[in-house]
């Protein structure tokens, strides 16, 4: 048995913004956003995944609605590239921003999250060091405080940092990241995993062999894109540590 990596972003909204991936998304993201006592029982998938967006077309963003009118925007990032933050920020603002009609009250507007999961350590901080679950909101500079309106939220979910083992695992939170760090290493279904009926649906939508011959090339060509981007990536760093000329 063999699995899709689900770390590519097309693979990604496969496995989550799919038509029938609704209960899946939801237990996601109640794993990995602190809603306290308010989970979340319903939502809708905004342009949910469909194979026919072609190669050429991006995959990246899993958008859904929730019940509340809350907008939540989901991303998977393997690579770190120049001005990733900043296109964190751009995309949360167009979310916001493209709620209002001409006319509309500001008042209408509804909170935005976006949650980032990325295959790369993005922040260095030593307070954050073994954090893998992070949330940002805007506060008062000097006394913390919270700002007027408490509609922006950026989560993040750092992968490298989730090192727990298949024996080790406990919380839901920590069976979707396990899922989310190693579905395309997988050979076979842990139990641990196959007892989540969420997670145990997210990996039937993530066997390779339910897939089409298009979903298979696409994956492959996705892999192959970044194989040839690390590749080069790691090329320029030598270079720039004088270990070899980048010609």
């Amino acid at each position: 048995m063999q699995f899709i990596d689900v770390k590519t972003d097309f693979a990604f909204k496969k496995v989550f913004g799919s038509p029938a991936s609704k209960d899946i998304l939801i237990s996601f993201l109640n794993a990995t956003l602190d809603f306290g006592n308010n989970q979340i029982i319903d939502l809708d998938i905004i342009n949910p995944y469909q194979i026919s967006m072609g190669l050429k077309d991006t995959y990246v963003d899993v958008k859904a609605k929730l019940k509340n009118g809350t907008t939540v925007i989901i991303e998977m990032q393997i690579l770190n590239q120049l001005g990733f933050g900043k296109r964190i920020l751009s995309n949360w603002a167009k979310a916001y921003s493209t709620q209002l009609d001409k006319g509309d009250k500001y008042d209408q507007l509804k909170p935005v999250i976006a949650l980032t999961i990325t295959d790369f350590i993005l922040f260095e901080n030593p307070e954050l060091e073994s954090v893998v679950i992070s949330y940002f909101g805007i506060l008062e500079k000097n006394h913390k405080l919270p700002y007027l309106e408490d509609d922006f939220e950026l989560v993040f979910v750092e992968l490298p940092k989730f090192e727990k083992t298949e024996s080790q695992l406990g919380s839901i939170t920590d069976k979707w990241l396990y899922f989310l760090k190693h579905a395309g290493d997988l050979k076979s279904i842990p139990q641990i995993l196959s007892c989540e009926r969420a997670i145990s649906h997210a990996l039937s939508i993530a066997n390779a062999a339910s897939s089409t011959v298009e979903e298979s090339d696409v994956q492959e060509s996705k892999l192959r894109w970044l194989a040839d981007h690390r590749a080069s990536l790691e090329r320029v760093l030598r270079a720039e540590a004088g270990a070899m000329p980048l010609s």
